[in-house]
């Protein structure tokens, strides 16, 4: 089951909370707990993990947003993902 399935259940039980057996709703809410549990788990070798920690707090990013950066990043530089262009009249906030 998809993470938009899900998400479309929980959705259409809270419409209908008077109607869904308690049963069905426990199944449910154990199905969202399960995916948000494993939603974060990548984990690396510890020499990669102190690199991202010290990382994370030099740019004062979590973890989580950190791995994200550097994984949008790679995907654009390596062609997998469009590359964001600025114009001339974009804000870039000091930085280009």
């Amino acid at each position: 089951m998809s993470t938009t399935d899900t998400a479309a259940l929980l959705e259409d039980a809270a419409d209908r909370i008077a109607d869904i057996s308690r049963a069905d709703l426990q199944i449910m809410l154990r199905r969202a707990g399960l995916r948000l549990r494993n939603a974060g788990a990548v984990s690396m070798e510890d020499d990669v993990e102190d690199a991202l920690r010290d990382l994370a707090g030099e740019l004062g990013k979590t973890r989580n947003d950190l791995i994200r950066f550097i994984v949008r990043e790679w995907m654009e530089k390596n062609t997998y993902l469009p590359v964001h262009m600025l114009d001339e009249d974009t804000d870039v906030d000091g930085s280009a």
